[in-house]
């Protein structure tokens, strides 16, 4: 049926303007027996229900294109508009009786005309939402369930409970949906406790997006089989590193440690060994403690918790790089040369005793010249010295390449007992932090080479160059702000936009320069299929080093089992485990996005709680969004707010796009990305995660406008972020 089903796309695609009903398909693919009617009638009904061809009202059938169908992520803002974000035209539009039940979030098929600007959705694909946090709040109509999504609060909902249930006021809830459409209706399931509870708040947020701290009880059954013990027989056949100086480096609080490094300088440059934790030794494929893992496709750290891929006991325990205990290990050996050059590599399995576990701080100190650090690991020879010359190197010829340094700042929220934030600053990042970013990226890039050149299957890390409408729009937006970007008419390169960032280093505007380049990539996301890494300048990439956090580590890690230790040449097996990396790859792309989601809106939740403490303090910030309702400013700190168009009182302000900013049309005060300005916080709502900024003090500039300028309001778009990858931390920092 596949076949079959390759050979009506086939024809339909080469008859783009007739000639589509059901019998000029079978007269064109030549099926004349009444079988072969019967079959290609049954499969064009399964296409048509699965909307994979559409019918018109002259029986035609079509493809999504010839049928203007698209298939997108649907956003509804909070006046209920919803929006189709495409990469190569303007959004689309979509008007409350056009969405079709279709919520927040929800991959929905849309018709829409290329020159219509408003579509209507046809059919939810996807389901977004299969259940919904909300907290019973005693209003003057009684006692009613108010949605913790903003964006879900004017919905119209009928909510069901037991008979023996009691809603009480500030109760925090959970509420499966049992039925789509209008009224919402859904049926509360579980208790969470009360939105003053400490740590409620975090706790909804992140069953919000489907992210469960507790282990299903044969998740737990399974772990205490599981010896915390390397015994005899488990190290034969692997290569015994325990001689060696190999440490893991890691920040003051974590206690789980899956990589670690170990250099050796020679007359060809340096010998670097990073060993990671053989997690694929005790998570089986399959295994209830796989299933688990593949569900929550990744680790998520939040601000005052981390909720982990696999239970503690084991990313604690014994696929934990503890000190001075065996462990078990993969290992990517790698000769570097002093241009930073991987010459030659081996992967193999191994088994290492951590000599140390090491901070960023403490290496740092070492680093930096501190004599007693120094003296208390001097049995450790010159190994950071020589890890940081290595590195260095490697870092050097990635940036000759090509690779993107984006300059980007994160929040380091910290929270007293009862989780209230009692301070928010930047986040450090120290040489120790580069030397082991460094050490992980080469180590990604070897894996990802061998694996691509032996043909085994595998997940890769990729992503994809910008689109040349986004750098367009950036280019514009630059050359407004007095910086060109020169890039081709067709290709874009990593190096160009890094001399582009070389180039405006040095100016006011660079913070916000780089944060909006930033906003123009693609998101890096998980494939089956090698493709390559854009911002890191790679032609191979692809995660290996943190398969206690990561689920795709930790199938690249049972790939290079299966098909390079043991030398499995079952040709049907790795076809079916080709099909599985990419089922793998998507959903631990979308599980990785709802963690990311979930950990930026503890953020933004926390700041906000934050400032509400400090409401009429002022500071100094940078414009970074301009929009038609005002412009956002950041503060040092990395808080963000909104200086809201109704606030400025002193003239009547008009939105250029093109040039991202606001212009006084009487006075000409000017206010654009990357200015300087002075403001008061006005208010704060925690519930809301807002932040309202109001001016003080003299701000703007004044601008002479041409008499051919003209300044015209524009339509508003959404702020957001795009965050940047991480390794550890709160979760965000290093995710290359």
């Amino acid at each position: 049926m596949e076949e079959l089903r390759d050979r009506i796309f086939e024809y339909l695609q080469a008859h783009p303007k007739g000639k589509r009903k059901l019998d000029d398909i079978q007269e064109g693919l030549g099926l004349s027996s009444a079988s072969e009617f019967a079959a290609l009638s049954k499969e064009l009904d399964t296409m048509e229900e699965e909307y994979q061809v559409f019918r018109s009202q002259e029986n035609q059938y079509q493809t999504r294109e010839q049928a203007a169908i698209l298939e997108g992520r649907i956003s509804i803002n909070r006046a209920g508009m919803g929006f189709i974000d495409q990469e190569d035209r303007d959004s689309i539009k979509i008007d409350v009786k056009d969405q079709n039940t279709a919520l927040n979030g929800d991959t929905v098929l849309v018709k829409c005309q290329p020159w219509q600007i408003y579509g209507s959705v046809i059919a939810v694909v996807k389901r977004a939402h299969e259940h919904v946090i909300g907290t019973f709040t005693r209003t003057e109509h009684g006692m009613q369930f108010i949605p913790d999504d903003i964006k879900l609060q004017s919905t119209l909902m009928r909510v069901k409970y037991a008979q023996d249930f009691t809603p009480i006021e500030g109760m925090k809830v959970v509420c499966s949906i049992e039925k789509y459409g209008i009224p919402l209706v859904i049926n509360v399931t579980q208790t969470i406790g009360y939105k003053d509870d400490p740590g409620v708040d975090i706790t909804s947020i992140l069953l919000n997006h489907d992210i469960v701290a507790e282990f299903p009880q044969e998740v737990m059954d399974q772990v205490h089989t599981i010896s915390q013990e390397v015994t005899e027989s488990e190290l034969t056949g692997r290569k015994n590193l325990t001689n060696e100086n190999t440490v893991t480096i890691d920040g003051d609080d974590s206690k789980d440690f899956d990589d670690a490094v170990g250099v050796i300088k020679n007359e060809q440059g340096w010998l670097l060994k990073v060993s990671i934790a053989d997690v694929s030794h005790y998570v089986t494929w399959n295994s209830p403690l796989d299933l688990e893992a593949r569900k929550r496709g990744c680790s998520t750290y939040v601000t005052d918790r981390v909720i982990p891929m696999l239970p503690h006991e084991l990313s604690n325990g014994i696929c934990s790089l503890n000190p001075h205990v065996i462990r078990l290990t993969l290992t990517a050996e790698m000769q570097i040369n002093p241009a930073g050059e991987i010459k030659d590599y081996q992967i193999y399995p191994s088994y290492i005793r951590s000599t140390e576990r090491m901070t960023y701080n403490n290496v740092n100190k070492i680093l930096d010249g501190d004599e007693e650090k120094q003296k208390q690991y001097a049995h450790l020879g010159t190994l950071f010295t020589d890890l940081a010359a290595c590195a260095d190197a490697i870092r050097g010829m990635r940036n000759k390449k090509g690779a993107i340094n984006f300059a980007s700042t994160e929040a380091e929220i910290k929270v007293d007992e009862n989780g209230h934030p009692i301070d928010i600053e930047p986040k450090q990042r120290g040489h120790a932090e580069e030397i082991i970013e460094d050490c992980m990226i080469a180590a990604n890039v070897t894996v990802a080479n061998f694996l691509k050149w032996q043909e085994i299957p595998a997940i890769y890390r990729i992503h994809e160059e910008p689109t040349i409408k986004r750098i367009k729009n950036f280019v514009n937006m630059s050359e407004q702000m007095g910086h060109k970007l020169v890039v081709g008419k067709s290709d874009i390169y990593p190096n160009e936009l890094q001399r582009y960032l070389d180039s405006v280093s040095d100016s006011e505007e660079y913070q916000v320069l780089s944060m909006m380049l930033l906003r123009c990539m693609q998101k890096a996301r998980y494939d089956s299929h090698c493709i390559g890494h854009f911002g890191l300048a790679e032609e191979e990439y692809l995660h290996f080093t943190s398969p206690i956090r990561r689920y795709p580590d930790l199938v690249v890690h049972r790939m290079l089992r299966k098909y390079s230790f043991e030398q499995n040449t079952n040709l049907e097996e790795r076809k079916n485990d080709e099909k599985l990396c990419q089922e793998y790859a998507e959903q631990s792309s979308v599980r990785e996005r709802e963690s990311s989601d979930a950990e930026f809106d503890c953020d933004d939740m926390k700041k906000a709680e934050y400032m509400q403490n400090h409401i009429g303090e002022k500071y100094e910030g940078i414009i970074t969004g301009v929009q038609g309702y005002g412009f956002y400013v950041e503060l040092p700190n990395t808080v963000e707010g909104l200086v809201r168009l109704s606030s400025l009182t002193d003239d009547y302000y008009s939105f250029n796009p093109d040039r991202m900013e606001l212009v006084g049309q009487r006075r000409k005060r000017l206010y654009r990305l990357g200015m300087k300005v002075n403001v008061v916080v006005l208010d704060a709502s925690k519930q809301e995660s807002t932040i309202d900024f109001g001016l003080t003090g003299k701000n703007g500039k004044i601008m002479v406008v041409h008499k051919d300028q003209k300044l015209h309001r524009g339509t508003r778009k959404a702020h957001r972020h795009n965050g940047k990858e991480g390794r550890k931390g709160n979760g965000r920092s290093k995710k290359h």
